[in-house]
């Protein structure tokens, strides 16, 4: 929950990512919240406000899960409304000529996006969603200590590269700093360089 809360306000990318973990560690523990207690939040090493904060966190989370018919697939609605709000402001950049450089990092991406849509065979999951999908792979890939080819790695840091840069125009987006308004006097777009952040 806390890691949860700082991700979301620094990197939206990692919040994604540490959700669809946690989603993952849920399903692990048979959506039982003895067994996530036991496992996770007794090691957590907080103390009794904070833990059981953290306990009602996993409660409300494996509720909706169980609501949502999620329990052993898929992510929660409030995960997809972020993906979904990183589509709106993806598609908004690229139709925006003041954001050369993001349409760029998308098309040196996008042949890697359209290897892997391929291979999983799902033509209805979104560029974004391949990705983080491709990044969710590789973390767990990582994790169990697997071997991983030097193509999938060029793959998985070109779209980590794409990625990063989303996140942060998304922040950049939420300041309200990303797009030049009517009344900017500056003259200058801000476009997604970081020079006006």
């Amino acid at each position: 929950m806390y890691i949860a809360s700082r991700k979301r306000k620094e990197n939206v990318a990692e919040y994604i990512l540490y959700m669809w973990q946690v989603e993952d560690l849920i399903r692990a523990n048979g959506c039982d919240i003895d067994l996530i207690k036991k496992n996770i939040i007794d090691r957590s090493g907080l103390d009794g406000p904070q833990r059981e904060e953290l306990r009602q966190w996993y409660e409300s989370l494996i509720d909706m899960m169980r609501r949502e018919g999620v329990t052993k697939t898929g992510h929660l609605q409030i995960n997809h409304n972020i993906l979904n709000q990183l589509v709106q402001l993806h598609q908004a950049l690229l139709a925006d000529p003041a954001f050369p450089e993001y349409t760029a990092e998308f098309y040196r991406a996008l042949p890697y996006i359209v290897e892997l849509r391929s291979k999983a065979g799902n033509a209805k999951v979104g560029e974004i969603e391949t990705c983080f999908t491709a990044l969710y792979g590789m973390l767990m890939m990582r994790l169990q200590k697997k071997e991983v080819g030097p193509d999938t790695r060029e793959a998985i840091a070109q779209i980590s590269r794409f990625i990063a840069l989303l996140a942060k125009n998304f922040h950049l987006d939420e300041e309200d700093r990303l797009f030049k308004h009517d009344d900017d006097t500056s003259g200058k777009p801000v476009g997604d360089s970081g020079k006006n952040s």
